[in-house]
């Protein structure tokens, strides 16, 4: 069973999220933060991860510890779920259009974390939603779930765009990543023999 429930609390935030890896797109996120959540519901849907995420945190103060946290308990349940990763693909990579914005993402599950981020988002802010905190989900997304993680805008004027073309490229690299390989169904995917 490739599900996993994660429960993270602090002084500034209570996250609770559940995932299976082998679902169908289907979604129920509440953060209190209305463009996070659609972020995150194009994140289950493209990766085929269902995924639900409550999330209440300091919001009257901004929302980059409720973004922040949501990716380091995300992460979290990746890895539990994944467990010793025998039998997936491994990696994953997507070249993403939407409209102006042209996305790339590539991603190694390999336990190695490492961001390289390369999204200029032309806006400070999407609606109310600030763009810096794009990159902040996706950094501790990257050090939290072990991942390897390359994104780049390769093309894109509007910022809306731009992250959501982000998050789709991101989420179908992540699909093709964690499916199983119907090649090596048993074997961790690494000459070392663990990941």
């Amino acid at each position: 069973m490739r599900r996993a429930e994660i429960s993270r609390e602090t002084s500034e935030t209570k996250i609770t999220v559940a995932i299976d890896l082998d679902g169908t797109g289907l979604y129920d996120n509440r953060t209190g933060i209305g463009f996070f959540d659609h972020m995150l519901d194009q994140l289950s849907r493209h990766s085929l991860i269902d995924m639900e995420i409550r999330a209440e945190g300091d919001l009257h103060i901004d929302d980059h510890h409720t973004v922040e946290d949501t990716g380091i308990a995300l992460g979290q349940a990746l890895v539990q779920a994944l467990g010793d990763k025998a039998g997936i693909r491994r990696y994953g990579a997507c070249l993403l259009p939407m409209d102006d914005a042209l996305v790339r993402a590539a991603l190694d599950l390999s336990a190695r974390p490492y961001l390289v981020w390369d999204v200029e988002l032309p806006s400070a802010s999407i609606g109310s939603f600030d763009s810096e905190l794009v990159r902040e989900f996706f950094q501790a997304l990257s050090t939290h779930g072990g991942i390897t993680l390359h994104v780049s805008r390769l093309a894109g004027i509007n910022s809306h765009h731009i992250a959501e073309a982000a998050f789709k490229a991101v989420a179908r690299a992540l699909r093709e990543a964690v499916e199983p390989d119907p090649r090596k169904p048993d074997a961790v995917p690494s000459t070392k023999g663990a990941l």
